[in-house]
């Protein structure tokens, strides 16, 4: 039958059949070529085996690309001693020493340690064998509750190297001349890392203590 392209009604058809068919051509081509990707994509791997020296003790690990160094020491090794505050980097609680520099565990990622030596709070001492930052700590009342100790006490031992070693900070008045453990450099390399028991005063005279053995 012959058709009537004056009638409005065949139009219509026509329109109607042109924009199903349209969209049913591009519905089948999209599903082909996502499937075609998808099959030949190849699996992108979410783990790596990393190993690392922590304490002393070489530790291997198969971890989430995402894991950072402070979950991967407290949840996959069980060294609880190093804390987890703010968890964004603020507060200094998840310090440790990575390769004798004090790092925020909680802004790393595992994976980027690889082959590194980690030190934290456990590595340092044993109740019978105290390192002497955390014996002057435990003299002064350094610690308190307690909670932010242990990145306190790892950071102020890379805080007196990077003085030993004239690494000047923003309070050092003369940069030609050998770096002095003073009160005002000590609270300023050491603004990092929060007490929120407010025993900061404690805490400078635990470590002018140490400042003091080591000259």
């Amino acid at each position: 039958m012959e058709l009537d392209m004056q009638s409005p009604g065949a139009l219509e058809i026509s329109r109607r059949d042109l924009l199903v068919a349209s969209a049913a051509t591009v519905t089948v081509a999209s599903t082909a070529s996502l499937s075609h990707a998808q099959t030949n994509a190849p699996a992108a791997s979410q783990s790596t085996n990393v190993s690392f020296t922590v304490n002393g003790e070489r530790r291997e690990l198969e971890l989430d690309n995402r894991t950072t160094l402070l979950d991967a020491l407290r949840e996959h090794l069980h060294l609880t001693g190093t804390k987890k505050g703010c968890d964004h980097g603020q507060c200094g609680a998840c310090t440790v020493l990575i390769d004798g520099r004090r790092v925020n565990s909680c802004l790393t990622l595992a994976v980027m340690h690889e082959g590194d030596s980690i030190t934290t709070i456990e590595g340092l001492g044993q109740p019978d064998s105290l390192h002497p930052m955390q014996a002057a700590f435990a003299k002064h009342d350094g610690f308190q509750c307690g909670y932010c100790t242990p990145g306190q006490i790892c950071s102020s031992i890379a805080m007196l190297e990077e003085i030993t070693a004239n690494i000047p900070s923003h309070v050092t008045a003369d940069l030609l001349a050998p770096s002095e453990v003073t009160a005002a450099e000590i609270r300023e390399r050491m603004s990092g890392n929060i007490c929120r028991c407010g025993a900061y005063s404690n805490i400078v005279e635990a470590i002018t203590e140490v400042a003091g053995r080591k000259a």
